[in-house]
């Protein structure tokens, strides 16, 4: 069955997949690092997702991430420096 052009669009682009090809081979690797500490990433999940944040930062067709996630990332640190606060007085 053969698919009509114009009708849907791909949800990432090209450059996107690339990005996330690059990092899943750096992982295999083992040559793929994460953030500030720089520790090696195992976690193929991880390693989409510094793919994905790579073609974001780049200006590649990536979806935004999830309002879900980010309040429940934004909720989270909040929580912890609380409770930091408290265990510390």
């Amino acid at each position: 069955m053969a698919t009509q052009k114009g009708t849907s669009s791909r949800r990432y682009g090209k450059k996107a997949g690339k990005k996330v090809q690059r990092s899943m081979e750096e992982m295999k690797s083992g040559k793929l690092r994460s953030g500030r500490s720089g520790k090696k990433v195992t976690s193929r999940k991880q390693a989409i997702a510094i793919g994905l944040s790579e073609a974001r930062r780049g200006g590649a067709k990536v979806p935004s991430r999830k309002k879900a996630a980010k309040k429940a990332s934004k909720k989270g640190s909040k929580k912890r420096t609380a409770k930091r606060g408290r265990a510390s007085r």
